[in-house]
């Protein structure tokens, strides 16, 4: 039976009931509620936009936008963006889903931590970032209503911590690859939680480069 929270429904087909079970299952009840934010921020910003998107490829990358933070989907050396999108990849290819829809589930996940990227690929690219950048960030607070946010976080509670505690989520799940935060806004998780972190400067690397000028 589906849901409808804030004029949103949830999508309610086979690979999105199985995708929640799978989400659920593998994640912090603090991700999974997240998630489900993201997914409705970020169809509340299309609505509101007048963007034309798919629902359940939004609701996909909105769900699977973190499990690569989580011990079972993380790899060594990839960024946790890439292994969350990789997951995607693995999940949709089992439920034969086209590579097209696919490709845009993958950019979705692996972009929404790359600033200046996603707002001009596809809505749900898009609309994923907006809507992690809502509920983390508090970006377009203003552009949803009160009565909207509250429905929200009333089925997916939000915890007064909130802030905190997603902050030291990202931590536990990249602080064992520091390396993959270069260039992206994780590096500043790193800076703040551990003393002995240093980043990678960009221009040190091409000063240092094995080129001879």
């Amino acid at each position: 039976m589906s849901t409808t929270i804030a004029g949103i429904q949830i999508p309610d087909s086979q690979l999105a009931r199985q995708a929640t079970e799978l989400v659920r299952d593998t994640e912090t009840a603090l991700l999974y509620h997240h998630s489900r934010r993201v997914f409705l921020f970020g169809a509340l910003s299309g609505k509101k936009r007048e963007l034309a998107f798919d629902p359940e490829l939004l609701y996909i990358g909105a769900m699977f936008h973190d499990m690569g933070l989580m011990p079972a989907y993380s790899s060594a050396t990839e960024r946790f963006e890439v292994d969350g999108a990789n997951a995607s990849r693995d999940f949709l290819r089992r439920h034969g889903i086209a590579e097209a829809s696919i490709d845009i589930v993958w950019d979705a996940i692996a972009l929404h931590t790359t600033p200046g990227i996603p707002q001009h690929k596809k809505a749900e690219v898009a609309l994923v970032t907006a809507g992690v950048e809502m509920d983390v960030l508090g970006l377009g607070f203003a552009t949803v209503s009160d009565a909207d946010r509250q429905l929200v976080v009333d089925a997916h509670p939000r915890s007064p911590q909130f802030k905190e505690d997603i902050v030291e989520a990202f931590y536990q799940g990249i602080k064992h690859k520091p390396d993959t935060t270069f260039g992206n806004v994780k590096s500043d998780v790193m800076a703040l939680k551990d003393p002995h972190f240093h980043r990678t400067n960009f221009c040190s690397v091409i000063q240092n480069s094995a080129w001879p000028g």
